[in-house]
């Protein structure tokens, strides 16, 4: 694998070799390197209401594949396991149900407690020193933010590093009361690497040529970016005060005409906020040049929905993903190994290269 190098100095620095875009080596290191370590979004803890709910899903299908499960025991405690028997490997939950006092392997009935405890197991009384941690089912670290629910793999950095700037900035929204709609939610496919989408989401560079609806409703020259640890914040400002956010005088932006808040989470999370709600979009990286993307809406204010800058998302993905297929067409060309960056524009696609070459080395 080539090294991947991006100067801290962006007005001198290139852009990440092409070759992180078209080795399936550097999207299998990536797997470790990247997204195992990194805190990722499970859904809504509306996936679990009641005590005793069992929903197995995976995390990050087709590429991640790793089999979890979100359980809610009689104390009501959400716990995130790992829904690997610990006896032989089979799956423990096969699907979602309801009013479980227990889990239970369906080869040869081993049992834990909701909590991913071991309890019992048929035929096993001559084996030494049985059982033992390892017999419990690993259970995942679970961050929650309103109804939001997150885990990471390979918890090497606390959850803060990656959400508290967005929580700070946001104290005033009441996320708890958001509302998971699958109804509105939508799964887009496209023929391109997972991190070409990325950096075309973390600039607005790109919003007058490529999306003439959303450039009507944003200032473009009011477009501003801000950089955090292991996050991103661009900020639509819009041209007048019809379609944006009534901010509290609490808010550090009471005052001005925010028509959505875009925060990308490193490496694959978007949080798109808006005043009738929320599009989470995760990335899902499916091969080198196949990416797949969730759209994922949460409620607030229905009445709002689908005016301003959080209308038309779906001819804005359209028009996105036309413009990233091609780039990754593009970039397979002999003539092409590194691009430079604008210095007022696309800092956030900067930042995110260097979180990758730090990642990655």
């Amino acid at each position: 694998m080539k090294s991947l190098y991006v100067d801290a100095n962006i007005a001198k620095a290139k852009t990440i070799d092409t070759d992180f875009y078209t080795s399936s080596e550097h999207l299998a290191a990536a797997k470790e390197k990247i997204f195992a370590p990194a805190w990722q979004f499970i859904g809504s803890k509306e996936m679990v209401k009641f005590n005793g709910d069992v929903v197995p899903f995976t995390l990050l299908q087709d590429y991640m594949n790793e089999p979890l499960l979100l359980t809610k025991d009689k104390e009501g405690t959400i716990h995130c396991l790992s829904n690997v028997c610990t006896h032989r490997g089979n799956l423990v939950a096969y699907k979602a149900c309801s009013k479980a006092q227990t889990l239970r392997c369906k080869y040869h009935g081993r049992l834990f407690e909701l909590s991913g405890k071991f309890i019992s197991m048929p035929e096993f009384k001559e084996v030494i020193d049985f059982p033992c941690e390892e017999d419990h089912l690993p259970s995942l670290p679970l961050f929650e933010w309103g109804n939001l629910l997150f885990t990471s793999l390979q918890p090497v950095q606390k959850s803060h590093l990656y959400f508290q700037e967005m929580m700070e900035r946001l104290h005033w929204l009441p996320i708890h009361e958001f509302t998971h709609r699958p109804d509105l939610s939508k799964t887009f496919e496209m023929d391109a690497n997972w991190a070409l989408y990325c950096e075309n989401y973390l600039e607005g560079f790109h919003i007058p040529f490529v999306h003439a609806s959303l450039n009507a409703a944003l200032s473009f020259g009011d477009y501003t970016t801000e950089l955090y640890p292991r996050s991103v914040l661009q900020i639509g400002v819009g041209k007048n005060e019809e379609d944006c956010f009534d901010l509290p005088e609490s808010s550090e932006d009471y005052g001005t005409h925010v028509a959505a808040y875009y925060y990308w989470v490193y490496p694959n999370m978007m949080f798109n906020f808006y005043p009738w709600g929320l599009s989470v979009n995760i990335v899902n990286p499916v091969s080198v040049n196949k990416t797949r993307v969730e759209f994922i809406v949460f409620m607030w204010k229905e009445d709002k929905y689908d005016k301003g800058a959080g209308s038309d998302l779906d001819k804005v993905e359209v028009e996105d993903e036309e413009i990233v297929e091609n780039v990754q067409k593009g970039i397979v060309s002999r003539f092409y190994k590194h691009g430079r960056y604008s210095v007022t524009r696309e800092t956030g696609t900067h930042h995110f290269h260097r979180m990758i070459a730090e990642s990655m080395k």
